[in-house]
């Protein structure tokens, strides 16, 4: 039987090409993530080795509020006792914050949250072991800085040219010392370092002469754990010390954690492909064996058992999957290449290292491909060994029985109607449980869609069948009755495509729902013309307020200051604002009361927040700030809240003094006659063209806070794009080995005057209407995802409603319909080029 198998492959091989296509590149999916992952993790875990490789111990200082008041870090003297320890060779003290630097257009280089800046700490040879210097020296004194590498090649600094440099505060110009190379983690995540002069350093991010962390290097013979034990005597209580080992092992670990998260995203869109990709294995093995029945009965005839035959498909299939798997394999090695290079190209630097090639994606790329295949062939061929020889003898398509039928209609349809009431049930509890309900309730929905589509096929396509006759006459009449002529068949090749489109049409629903709720949220509730504030989402300083307020053309400014206030027994998070303009930049319905009582020390809070904690207009509270100071405050309004503000607005001048420095996330500002180029560079240069402030109109807002929207969305199409070239390849193959199928009956068409042309519409619009089919299956029940996950967040949106996507749906019926045209070429031109009378003589 093995023989036999053999001997079918090999006769088969065109018609078995799209279920190799198919299972390769699921395969190839597969293995090229886990060699992804384990190449990364691997160039990762080295590099943090390498990092902590002569450090043996490393001490890091971060007090709270009130121990930050003694002392906001380890002292100078600290780092001199931990000098004076026996078998300490070096200690190395650090101190960092934010630092950008622009390019020759004055934009900022690399991403605001991964530029960074810090000291430099040089040995007793005057090198500091963590930068290799390529031209130049460190900064000799406080008016140098050093760059790396990559910064200096994008802004063209050259050692001796003057650098403007961007920290929290006012932007100050530079003599740049030296161009070194790091390991740093800022840099490999594509961002910038700048190394300042200590004594810069400690000013601009602590305070002079004191440092967040230091590492400790022993010297030769001394032990790790010996040399911690007496770190952690001279080193303050509020200190938390650990060996280099240990640090290393923790980042490892959280380097794992993190890749371990991207592997089951990838391995997720990866499962769904090979999902798909089983109607279409199952589909071809369907095809192969009812044109194989005579074949088959024969077999039986002469003795095969049934177990025989199903083994022999089985066996088909798993060297169909072999070869596939192999091949995916190979083809997911290429693609963890292209992804590393692609992450290069994205600026997201990647550790130097080898590519990792372990057991695991072997044996994984093996198994799913030769499982997958053999499982998807499994039902076929069991059909098969269940066809009496005789009656396969006398008919080379096998029906299906009344009983099946209505035994597979009335389990989809039970499958269906308990899926869709597990959606539902989610969608009404909401949170991470419904959430979980509706992930429940989609798989056993989708399943049941899948069994029940072709009962469907019938009624659906009967709706869009007058469409093709009226404008495509015999070809679209004969399309239509194709397209319906196996149900099974037609709803196993629509089902890959439904599925894709499920998805797709699920998170576009999703997508344009949210997205139009954060625009409510968020440019929709700004009067002010600009939002100002730090790309590394730092504080603004309490001089760039004031810049601000004096700039040529503004008629009004408010910072949001964040701070808190202990209010009836806890804590609730406050906004400090300016009273005479906050309601000019803001939109604050106010429930009762009056904005302008903030100008007379009062409070307005929050009518959610007055509600839980009793509180109304007149109210006279006792407050608690966060430097333990207490006072007494009014209610003087009770506003509908604002996504841009706390619950509880306070003049920042009456929050400012209880605070030891401001923290000023956003400056709202407007200007006379509205948002302009030129307002936008008055603003600028009030901020002395600081390349790390952001000065955002509301377009650039709304892009802000959807823009991460709009690139998970991509991302996601771009990894269900596999899923349906997956579903177009089935598409392809319904159709070749329909056509195969029915050589004798295009004859009989051909012979009485359908011409060659109309026989190419004819399979172009049958591919047509079996896309379009699954696309409609698809988007209906897309759109019914997309409704229960967006009522399971709606509570953290107060402007939810939601937003069918219409262009894009319709986008998505015409990239269906181009779909099946496309993918009918070969099949259309092949029964085109049929002989008639050798078509006519075919079996």
């Amino acid at each position: 039987m093995f023989r036999t198998a053999l001997r079918n492959v090999l006769a088969h091989k065109a018609r078995l090409l799209m279920t190799v296509l198919a299972v390769m590149l699921g395969v190839a999916f597969v293995s090229g993530t886990l060699v992804f992952t384990d190449t990364l993790s691997s160039a990762f875990r080295n590099q943090s080795a390498k990092s902590y490789d002569d450090v043996a111990v490393a001490v890091e200082m971060y007090p709270d509020a009130e121990e930050a008041r003694k002392a906001p870090g380890l002292s100078q003297q600290d780092v001199d006792k931990v000098a004076k320890l026996d078998g300490v060779a070096s200690v190395t003290p650090r101190v960092d914050g934010f630092a950008g630097v622009p390019d020759k257009d004055g934009k900022l280089i690399g991403s605001g949250w991964s530029n960074k800046g810090t000291n430099f700490a040089p040995g007793k040879d005057g090198k500091d072991r963590a930068y290799s210097f390529t031209t130049g020296t460190g900064p000799a004194d406080a008016g140098q800085v050093a760059l790396d590498r990559a910064t200096a090649d994008k802004g063209g600094y050259k050692v001796g040219d003057t650098v403007r440099v961007a920290t929290n505060g006012p932007v100050k110009e530079y003599t740049l010392s030296g161009v070194f190379t790091t390991e740093d983690g800022a840099v490999n995540a594509g961002g910038s370092l700048v190394v300042f002069d200590t004594s810069v350093a400690q000013k601009l991010y602590l305070k002079p002469g004191y440092f967040r962390d230091m590492t400790v290097t022993a010297a030769p013979g001394a032990d790790d754990a010996k040399l911690l034990a007496e770190v952690v005597k001279v080193v303050p209580k509020a200190a938390s010390a650990q060996t280099g080992q240990a640090l290393a092992d923790e980042q490892a670990k959280q380097i794992e954690s993190g890749l371990g998260a991207l592997n089951q995203i990838l391995l997720g869109f990866a499962g769904i492909a090979l999902f798909v990709g089983i109607f279409l294995i199952s589909n071809t093995f369907t095809m192969l064996v009812a044109q194989r029945t005579k074949e088959l009965a024969l077999m039986r005839a002469v003795g095969a058992s049934r177990k025989q035959i199903t083994r022999s498909v089985l066996a088909e299939a798993g060297l169909v999957g072999l070869l596939a798997s192999a091949v995916g394999y190979v083809l997911g090695v290429g693609l963890a290449v292209g992804l590393r290079s692609a992450m290069s190209a994205f600026d997201m630097k990647v550790p130097g290292g080898g590519l990792v090639l372990g057991a695991t994606p072997v044996v994984s790329a093996f198994a799913v491909g030769v499982l997958i295949t053999m499982l998807a062939a499994w039902l076929p061929g069991r059909r098969a060994a269940k066809i009496p020889p005789v009656a396969a003898m006398n008919s080379v398509h096998a029906t299906a029985t009344t009983k099946s039928l209505v035994v597979r209609n009335s389990i989809g349809a039970a499958l269906t109607a308990i899926g869709a009431v597990l959606i539902v049930l989610g969608a009404g509890q909401g949170g991470d449980e419904g959430r979980m309900l509706i992930a429940g309730g989609a798989f056993v929905t989708l399943i049941g869609v899948i069994v029940l589509i072709p009962f469907l096929s019938r009624p659906v396509i009967a709706l869009i069948r007058p469409l093709f006759v009226n404008f495509f006459g015999v070809s679209g009449k004969l399309a239509g009755l194709n397209a319906v002529r196996n149900p099974r068949r037609t709803g196993a090749t629509a089902s890959a495509l439904a599925i894709g489109l499920t998805l797709v049409t699920g998170l576009s629903v999703l997508g344009a729902t949210v997205g139009s709720a954060v625009d409510k949220a968020t440019t929709d509730q700004v009067k002010a013309d600009y939002m100002v504030s730090m790309a590394s989402g730092n504080s603004l300083s309490q001089e760039a307020l004031a810049a601000l307020e004096k700039a040529p053309g503004v008629t009004a400014v408010s910072p949001q200051q964040a701070g808190a206030l202990e209010l009836k027994g806890s804590y609730v998070s406050a906004s400090g604002v300016s009273p005479a303009d906050i309601d000019k930049v803001l939109k604050l319905p106010v429930v009762n009361g009056s904005l302008s009582t903030l100008a007379k020390g009062g409070i307005a809070v929050d009518e959610k927040v007055a509600e839980k904690r009793g509180l109304k207009v007149g109210d006279t509270v006792p407050v608690e700030y966060l430097d333990k100071q207490k006072g007494k405050l009014t209610v003087g309004a009770v506003f509908r809240g604002n996504e841009f503000v706390s619950p509880v607005l306070i003049d920042h001048k009456l929050l400012t003094p209880h605070e030891e420095r401001a923290e000023i996330r956003e400056i709202f500002v407007s200007t006379e006659g509205g948002a302009s180029a030129a307002h936008e560079q008055a603003l600028s240069k009030a901020m002395g063209d600081n390349p790390a402030i952001q000065v955002m109109d509301h377009k650039e807002i709304r892009d802000t806070f959807g823009g991460p929207i709009n690139l998970m969305l991509n991302i996601m199409y771009g990894l269900l794009g596999m899923a349906l070239i997956i579903a177009v390849l089935g598409v392809v193959n319904t159709l070749a080995m329909s056509v195969f199928e029915r050589q004798q009956e295009i004859g009989m068409l051909r012979a009485i005057g359908l011409d060659r042309r109309r026989v190419k519409r004819m399979v172009r619009l049958e591919a047509v209407v079996i896309s379009v089919f699954g696309a409609v299956v698809g988007i209906g029940l897309g759109t019914f995802l997309g409704w229960a996950i967006g009522e399971t967040v709606k509570s953290s949106l107060p402007d939810y409603a939601l937003v069918l996507p219409w262009d894009r749906i319709g986008l998505f019926l015409v990239l269906a319909a181009l779909v099946g045209v496309l993918a009918s070429l070969w099949p259309a031109r092949s029964a085109a080029k049929l002989n008639m009378l050798s078509a006519i003589k075919a079996e």
